[in-house]
């Protein structure tokens, strides 16, 4: 032990942010659903532009390592999510491309039409 005063412990520490697998999703055979944190991160920023957010829906589909994310949204919504020359699509895809990788996964992020 040393005497360090700004030596943390255990206690120390907020347990808001424990990031352990108990608040997983899981499949129906018991397997984790990987994509979910890329997926609630997608929902949040799509509900956030939306002007109808309760039409707001992300589909999750995984295959071989990769997570798609389809978002639903009302038809008046999809220029909003787009954006000009499609750069708010592109910055939800790079978001849930981050959040994949923490997961360990491949997220891709395409508006349903």
């Amino acid at each position: 032990m040393t005497d360090d005063p700004n030596l943390k412990t255990e206690d120390d520490y907020d347990d808001e942010y424990d990031d352990d697998f108990e608040d997983d999703e899981v499949g129906g055979e018991g397997n984790r659903i990987v994509g979910t944190r890329a997926r609630a991160v997608v929902e949040h920023i799509a509900r956030g532009l939306a002007e109808d957010p309760d039409a707001i829906d992300v589909d999750l589909s995984e295959r071989r390592g990769e997570v798609l994310l389809l978002v639903h949204a009302n038809p008046d919504d999809m220029g909003r999510l787009i954006g000009r020359r499609g750069r708010v699509i592109q910055a939800m895809r790079q978001v849930a491309r981050a959040a994949g990788a923490a997961e360990g996964v491949k997220a891709t992020v395409d508006v349903a039409e």
